[in-house]
């Protein structure tokens, strides 16, 4: 299993919300690069970055911030937030982007979607965010009326080999992760590489989704919270 640690990134500075509720920003550090830095010296080569700004307005305004985690550190980031049009994904590739993360894409312009999911299959993710058993999209502020087992189903179809999968209701929580949930995924679409996020309390539930075989998971508020160390995440990292 891969741990992945996160930075949200909001007007520029490191912040986790919760419940994916922008007015429940809390800012764990002031200087993003400096924040990456800390995660690359621990060992990590890949990093998990949203832009939430993005995710609410359409716009890459964190992007600069992000690139130079790439240039500078030398990490690869997958990053998601914003992305609305096939061009967005691209423009973000093309300006160093390891991998994109897409939701509100996939759902609502499916074209785009599937053309980068053709042209980029081992690039694109899909970012899985569900709310009550639906999938939201719009910086979590719609839902969807198609299942995310059907969406899933037929993404694969076309090529989909990557899935972030974000439990809401869990994220910025620190109530444990919904292993329930990934365990089902994974048994349902074992040929995809599941991502967790979401929910970590600390280094039980590392131990829980890798024994679960779960592919990689996130980690943000654990981590930021005090509740799991960075030799921790790093131990269970490729465990």
């Amino acid at each position: 299993m891969h741990v992945i640690p996160a930075i949200d990134l909001l007007d520029g500075a490191c912040v986790r919300l919760h419940k994916g509720d922008y007015d429940q920003a809390t800012i764990y550090h002031d200087n993003p690069l400096e924040q990456a830095r800390i995660f690359q010296q621990a060992g990590f080569s890949h990093i998990h970055v949203v832009d939430l700004n993005g995710a609410k307005e359409g716009r890459f305004t964190n992007l600069s911030h992000i690139q130079a985690m790439i240039q500078e550190l030398g990490l690869s980031v997958q990053s998601g937030g914003g992305i609305r049009r096939y061009e967005d994904a691209k423009y973000l590739l093309d300006a160093g982007l390891s991998k994109v993360i897409c939701s509100s894409m996939a759902i609502k312009n499916e074209p785009d979607w599937m053309r980068l999911l053709d042209d980029f299959p081992r690039q694109s993710i899909l970012g899985l965010d569900l709310k009550e058993g639906k999938m939201a999209f719009s910086g979590w502020l719609e839902t969807a009326a198609e299942s995310p087992e059907s969406m899933v189903a037929r993404m694969q179809d076309e090529g989909l080999e990557e899935v972030l999968c974000t439990d809401i209701s869990k994220d910025g929580t620190l109530s444990g992760t919904n292993l329930e949930l990934y365990i089902q995924l994974k048994a349902q679409f074992p040929e995809l590489r599941w991502i967790a996020s979401g929910g970590v309390s600390g280094v039980e539930d590392l131990k829980s989704l890798s024994q679960a075989g779960i592919d990689a998971v996130v980690v943000g508020k654990a981590y930021y919270e005090g509740h799991i160390s960075l030799e921790e995440m790093a131990f269970w990292n490729h465990a």
